[in-house]
């Protein structure tokens, strides 16, 4: 059954919640102050009536005398009338010496349920004749024991019945009641207005969203609202900042991507013209070759242009992983394209197993285009070093070259997408160490691009933070 009604509970709207919360505690409250109500009603009518009843229980202890040798009392009759009128009922009264030879009164009526002290009343409720009675008893001692009897104290009991009580204490009740019965409704429905007034806020933050259009990620505006709200929309606001930076890359993206592969095709239909109308095998075959090499190129570009969407949306997830044996597999697999260019490409890993954490398919992927293209620009018989790094604050992998390096300038400026330095070769397209900073940046981190501390030649790094649970 909880489970149940936190799962209502969950499904619920705020109004809904509101009332499954305040509604029944209201009632508790309701129903506790009743009974407070009417137990103090009580206190209040056994105090006022009390006071008659031990009135009435004084006057007849001061008419008992024993002047006569027997035991005497002189009623009051007058008293005794107004005091049945206010009871409601029949009035009883008892008096008789300690020893119960001498009674005077109704003889049985309901003795006390304890020891009494000497001039001190007491009050207790009993039955009497199968009707609830309210009963004052009172004992003190006689100047003389009354004839035909040893005992020297005297026991008086005036008793009456409860009706009036209980018809007091009922009407107490039922107007405390109908009193905290319109409390009750008055509190629902000023909580209703004071609800609807404090949501109204949230009503027209509604409506302005869904007035918005699908292409729409300006901020909402915070002025006006709640201060519970604004933690609530400044999350919103956050997160909208970002899908607007992610739908900025990708527009770019695809705004780069058109272009780049529409000149690839435009090349390509050129030189398809050319070779059909071409009469000459040696001409026909040259175009061919210029075909093949331009399918090449489109076949390269569209490959790093998936990569790069990929390294721009695909989910992080990083893991351990050996970096030592990341930089096995990638020089394992580019070294055909390195001995090409007769160039020495080598690894250097500080142990036999260096663990990092990040998500190794990324983190292959930059370091591929990064040995990629420092084989494209290192002149032949050159080097290419790769080595892994790591200290307190983070790790990074690392490819040097001896190739003819950049300057300042241009190391500020490449990493931007199709944006290539000014020794670049025909066959670059810009986008390999724009795939790495990408990927850097997925991570926390960053793509440098140094000069090398002794001689000519490239240092790209890729730098990026140890996870704050590590």
């Amino acid at each position: 059954m909880p489970s149940l009604r936190n799962a209502r509970l969950r499904r619920a709207s705020l109004w809904q919640r509101l009332a499954l919360l305040l509604f029944p505690a209201l009632l508790v409250v309701t129903g506790l102050e009743l009974w407070m109500t009417r137990h103090d009603a009580l206190a209040a009518a056994n105090a006022a009536y009390d006071r008659s009843l031990l009135g009435a229980l004084k006057s007849i202890d001061a008419n008992i005398s024993t002047a006569s040798g027997g035991l005497s009392v002189e009623l009051p009759y007058t008293m005794l009338e107004f005091f049945e009128l206010t009871a409601s009922g029949q009035v009883f009264f008892r008096v008789s010496t300690s020893d119960g030879l001498v009674e005077l009164g109704s003889a049985d009526l309901p003795a006390p349920p304890f020891a009494l002290k000497m001039g001190t009343p007491v009050f207790y409720d009993a039955t009497y004749f199968g009707e609830a009675v309210r009963l004052a008893a009172y004992r003190r001692d006689l100047d003389r024991a009354p004839a035909g009897s040893t005992g020297r104290s005297v026991l008086v009991q005036v008793g009456e019945s409860t009706r009036s009580r209980q018809a007091f204490t009922a009407r107490l009740v039922r107007s405390a009641a109908l009193r905290d019965g319109l409390v009750l409704a008055m509190l629902l429905c000023g909580t209703a207005v004071a609800l609807a007034a404090a949501l109204r806020p949230l009503s027209r933050l509604a409506r302005e969203v869904q007035a918005r259009t699908p292409d729409d990620l300006t901020r909402i505006a915070e002025a006006d609202l709640p201060a519970e709200v604004r933690p609530l929309v400044a999350a919103v606001n956050q997160q909208m900042s970002r899908t607007q930076e992610l739908v900025t890359q990708q527009r770019q993206f695809l705004d780069d991507a058109s272009h780049q592969l529409r000149t690839h095709l435009t090349t390509l239909q050129m030189q398809a013209d050319y070779a059909r109308r071409e009469q000459d095998p040696a001409q026909i075959q040259l175009a061919l070759d210029a075909l093949a090499t331009e399918i090449g190129r489109a076949t390269r570009s569209a490959q790093q242009l998936l990569a790069l969407g990929r390294s721009d949306t695909v989910s992080v997830e990083p893991a351990g992983f050996d970096m030592a044996a990341l930089l096995r597999e990638v020089a394992v697999d580019l070294l055909p394209l390195a001995r090409a260019k007769r160039i020495d490409l080598g690894i250097h890993s500080p142990t036999p197993e260096f663990m990092a954490i990040a998500d190794r398919g990324l983190m292959r992927e930059a370091l591929s285009n990064l040995v990629t293209n420092a084989i494209a620009y290192t002149p032949a018989e050159g080097t290419i070093t790769l080595f892994a790094a790591g200290d307190a604050a983070g790790w990074s992998l690392n490819v040097e070259d001896d190739g003819p390096g950049l300057n300042e300038d241009e190391r500020a400026a490449l990493g931007q997408r199709f944006r290539r330095g000014a020794r670049a070769g025909k066959g670059g397209f810009g986008l390999g160490l724009a795939i790495a900073r990408s990927i850097a940046q997925r991570h926390q981190g960053e793509l440098r691009l140094e000069a090398r501390e002794t001689g000519p030649g490239l240092h790209a790094i890729i730098w990026w933070p140890r996870p704050a649970a590590h």
